[in-house]
């Protein structure tokens, strides 16, 4: 019998049973018991906080299972022999709706108009998402998911990835070497980047510095993808909308929260109720490919 641990058990009702497997629940917030025969760990959301202080407790462990896409952080802090899953996939509708109203909301003066509440304030002639150029930097599952949703409302959307490619989406997905070509003719930029050394303050003030005034950045990424200090020198010129922060939380009275033209939301992009029952499909699938002995899904070179 393979034991798996959960973190809810309202996923492992969700999962429901799995032939050859048992579940034991560890939520995280304290140093788990009863887990010496644990191999397959469906972390914690989010994961870091209660790995750094208890992934020692599970000696058989051999997958650890995240519940998010990124995975920034993680590998350093599993034993050695122990894989890495993400949960690519899981958050893709979701994380891309949030950039979509994100999206919307600062193009049409929504936080504009909830800051001016009480006051006819009106702002006509603002940029519709229809027929905006909007770029897309990371184009992967979530960033293609990002494109389905901007191209509905009839957005010119372009793709950029490591390497440039052919998609059946966009006609063709563009590469890193094309950015400079590409950023001064945007309305919007989406950044959908996984953060690495490499994309560590990639948006910073060179990349800034060649979008036009007015340009939107969104980003549903990670927040050091974007430094913090360039954001501040370009708002007011740009305008941004920021799920994610560095620092984060971030902070009452940092200066981002008065910045003009920055609207921010406290990193909600995957905790909705989509989470729930694509997470649980995830999690089925992959222990029952543990406890049959095939290859796994998502695992993290």
């Amino acid at each position: 019998m393979t034991v798996v641990c959960l973190p809810t058990a309202r996923l492992r009702d969700a999962v429901g049973e799995v032939p050859g497997v048992s579940f034991v629940l560890w939520d995280g917030s304290r140093a788990p018991e009863q887990v010496d025969e644990v191999e397959l760990l469906v972390t914690p959301y989010p994961a870091g906080p209660a790995l750094r202080a208890h992934i020692a407790a599970f000696p058989r462990l051999r997958v650890a299972q995240l519940q998010a896409a990124g995975y920034d952080g993680i590998p350093e802090l599993l034993p050695e022999g122990v894989a890495l899953a993400n949960a690519a996939g899981v958050h893709d509708d979701a994380t891309s709706e949030l950039a979509l109203g994100l999206t919307i909301a600062s193009l049409r003066g929504i936080d504009d108009a909830v800051r001016d509440h009480g006051n006819w304030q009106q702002a006509l002639w603002r940029r519709s998402l229809a027929d905006s150029r909007v770029l897309i930097l990371g184009y992967g599952s979530i960033g293609r998911s990002v494109a389905e949703r901007m191209l509905a409302c009839k957005a010119h959307v372009t793709g950029v990835a490591s390497r440039p490619r052919g998609d059946d989406l966009l006609g063709e997905v563009r590469g890193p070497g094309d950015l400079d070509g590409l950023l001064p003719h945007q309305d919007v930029v989406v950044v959908v980047l996984p953060l690495s050394d490499a994309t560590h303050h990639y948006v910073g003030d060179d990349f800034l510095g060649q979008l036009t005034d007015g340009t939107l950045v969104v980003n549903v990424a990670r927040g050091p993808v974007l430094d913090t200090d360039a954001v501040l020198r370009h708002a007011g010129r740009l305008r941004f909308a920021l799920d994610v922060t560095d620092p984060e939380p971030l902070p009452d009275g940092h200066p981002l929260w008065s910045a003009p033209g920055v609207l921010i939301t406290p990193h909600i992009a995957g905790g909705t109720t989509a989470m729930l029952p694509r997470m649980a499909a995830l999690v089925r699938d992959q222990v029952s490919r543990y406890a049959a002995g095939r290859p796994l899904r998502n695992l993290i070179p």
